[in-house]
């Protein structure tokens, strides 16, 4: 397979992660978005959210009796030269390697050959910590660009990279037994561990409410079924990785709890109505989005109140409904390759739903689905589908948060929220 990636793009420069960065300067391209905000109620939608869970009228803008309000993009500068658009295409994939190991495998020299965003890694790519940091140097090395290296490291039972962070408690046992600032300290340990392996995103937090059986789809998984224990507990534990280096994602947007129905093998619709959800599920998303979380997933139930038909995260609406909290950072949606989506759209027509819906980036574990995926994209955007603006807008933001230069892919400038830090404890007397 041949290199797709242009020169100006593997020279662009790699600063660390935006998340990271004090927010000093606004860009023209933040500007635009501000202004495009203002034009279609944005502005609104993001201030009266601030007045609390129980501003839940501008949120009803989005239930589906309404319109979608459009997703705000920035223009591109007129005197800059994008690269080709299979390269935006693929900036904006984050996918698995089944089975590898070594970052001389013909998948791994593909996948990072091709330009995609991200790797995911997961149990089969684990022999031990040495083996997974090679792995991820090597790929880096390959990509000769800022590349995100993921995982899944909740604590508890989903927990891909246990041989090398070593076992923990549930996020419901952390919660019962553990202080937020001990829970900050543990992710944190977590952190430094992902980090040395090479890997920089964690496809962690759970946010979701959830106080049933211990197995259930979320069930441990959630930190509780109370908004507010979830999201201070939530929250303690993005900012313990964000403390060690790593990035973390709150999921899965907007809120899995209600459902018993395992979206790995089926989807489900969630009955409940906006206001419903605005008062408890969306309590910890808001308040994520309020501390500066750069990355939510969004999941692939189905909502009445929203688009009973599709699931969130090929949806405008369940994106309409995250942007109006005022997020600006990466959305990504859960893995494509689930029931939820797969049994109803293949890997390339789910990408470019996603895209065209509101995604900045398209996980895919199984990354022999990648090529395909981004000519899917690039014939979307010749074919009129996908607006070439809402591709660059999606490649831009992945960019940013892999700590490359947004401009130099997508003649879009960005800028990710930075979280804020969690508070200090109190001093012990």
């Amino acid at each position: 397979m041949s290199d797709r990636t242009p020169p100006h793009v593997r020279a662009a420069r790699a600063p660390a992660p935006r998340h990271a960065r004090p927010r000093t300067t606004r860009s023209r391209g933040v500007l635009l978005v501000l202004c495009a905000l203002l034009s279609v109620g944005g502005g609104t939608l993001a201030a009266d959210d601030r007045r609390g869970p129980d501003a839940a009228r501008p949120l009803a803008a989005v239930s589906r009796g309404a319109p979608a309000p459009a997703a705000p993009t920035p223009s591109p500068t007129p005197t800059c030269t994008p690269a080709p658009l299979e390269a935006r295409a693929a900036a904006t994939l984050v996918v698995g390697l089944p089975g590898v190991v070594r970052a001389d495998e013909p998948l791994a020299q593909d996948v990072v050959r091709l330009g995609v965003g991200g790797v995911f890694l997961s149990e089969s790519n684990v022999r031990s910590g040495a083996q997974v940091a090679e792995l991820s140097a090597g790929l880096r090395a390959a990509a000769g660009r800022p590349l995100l290296v993921a995982t899944d490291e909740e604590s508890g039972r989903v927990a891909l990279m246990r041989d090398v962070v070593g076992a923990g408690p549930s996020p419901r046992r952390l919660a019962q037994r553990e202080s937020p600032e001990q829970v900050r300290a543990r992710a944190a340990a977590t952190g430094r561990a992902l980090a040395a392996v090479g890997v920089d995103l964690d496809l962690a937090p759970v946010l979701d409410l959830d106080d049933g059986p211990s197995g259930g789809v979320i069930g441990d998984r959630s930190f509780s079924a109370d908004p507010a224990v979830a999201s201070r507990y939530g929250l303690a534990y993005a900012a313990g990785l964000a403390d060690a280096g790593v990035t973390p994602t709150v999921k899965h947007f907007p809120g899995h709890g209600r459902s018993r129905v395992d979206s790995h093998r089926a989807s489900d619709v969630v009955t409940a109505g906006l206001d419903e959800l605005t008062a408890s599920d969306l309590v910890p998303f808001r308040d994520a989005v309020a501390a500066g979380v750069p990355v939510v997933m969004l999941n692939h139930l189905q909502y009445a109140a929203l688009d009973p038909d599709l699931p969130a995260s090929l949806s405008p609406r369940a994106y309409a409904l995250l942007r109006g909290t005022g997020f600006t950072g990466v959305a990504i949606t859960d893995s494509v390759g689930m029931g939820a989506v797969n049994l109803r759209w293949d890997f390339p027509e789910a990408a470019v739903q996603a895209v065209t819906a509101g995604a900045d980036a398209v996980l895919a574990t199984d990354g022999t689905q990648a090529v395909r995926m981004r000519d899917a994209l690039v014939d979307a955007v010749r074919s009129g589908r996908l607006p070439e603006a809402r591709l660059s807008e999606a490649a831009a933001r992945v960019t940013a948060l892999a700590g490359g230069d947004p401009a130099a892919v997508s003649c879009v400038d960005v800028e990710l929220p930075r979280q804020a830090p969690a508070p200090a404890p109190a001093p012990t007397p």
